[in-house]
């Protein structure tokens, strides 16, 4: 007969894994699941008797889009994007953005909300929402489970609901990942990669 373990998985809350570059948690399950329902009670007020389309960008915001989508209480549609920029915007340099994978559905006349992990620069969230402007949708806004505003190149970002304000911090968990590890981390940690 087996034996089975006891021990704490690295997905129960509150654990972490045996990398030190994992650090100490930042959000925990909890906080994030409460401030998620929040989120959700505000989108279903601001879009009633409006089916919009969530569009998550691949791969951090997955589990954050999936929450969410739970979460909210109104008849909505999914789909995804994924991005690769290239290049840095600092030091006036250009950051080149590619779309690897594009949006599924048609979001002519749709209400049109992107789901991002974290917005900082802007950069990659203007290149969405200029994008999907030119495919005359209803509206597009964005919901961004992390935001850092201090860190904005670009200004008229249509950023209508923000889940928490962060420092300057890199994290994993939650969606977030070192080296394609460690996404299905309940908590949001902070990365040690110092």
């Amino acid at each position: 007969m087996p034996s089975i373990s006891t021990s704490t998985s690295p997905a129960d809350s509150g654990s972490r894994p045996a990398d030190d570059r994992v650090g100490e948690i930042h959000l925990s399950a909890a906080e994030i699941a409460v401030r998620v329902r929040e989120l959700g009670v505000e989108i279903a007020r601001d879009y009633a008797d409006r089916e919009p389309v969530l569009v998550g960008s691949l791969k951090a915001s997955l589990v954050f889009v999936a929450d969410l989508s739970r979460a909210l209480p109104l008849f909505h549609a999914l789909d995804f994007v994924e991005l690769a920029g290239y290049g840095s915007a600092r030091m006036g340099g250009h950051q080149q953005i590619r779309m690897l994978k594009d949006l599924d559905l048609d979001v002519r006349g749709r209400d049109v909300l992107v789901v991002e992990d974290i917005v900082d620069t802007g950069l990659t969230l203007n290149y969405l929402v200029r994008t999907f402007e030119l495919r005359g949708p209803a509206s597009v806004a964005a919901v961004t489970l992390l935001d850092r505003p201090y860190r904005r190149l670009v200004d008229d970002l249509p950023v209508r609901y923000v889940g928490f304000v962060v420092p300057d911090e890199l994290y994993v968990g939650y969606g977030f990942d070192l080296e394609e590890r460690y996404r299905e981390l309940p908590d949001l940690h902070l990365l040690n990669l110092g």
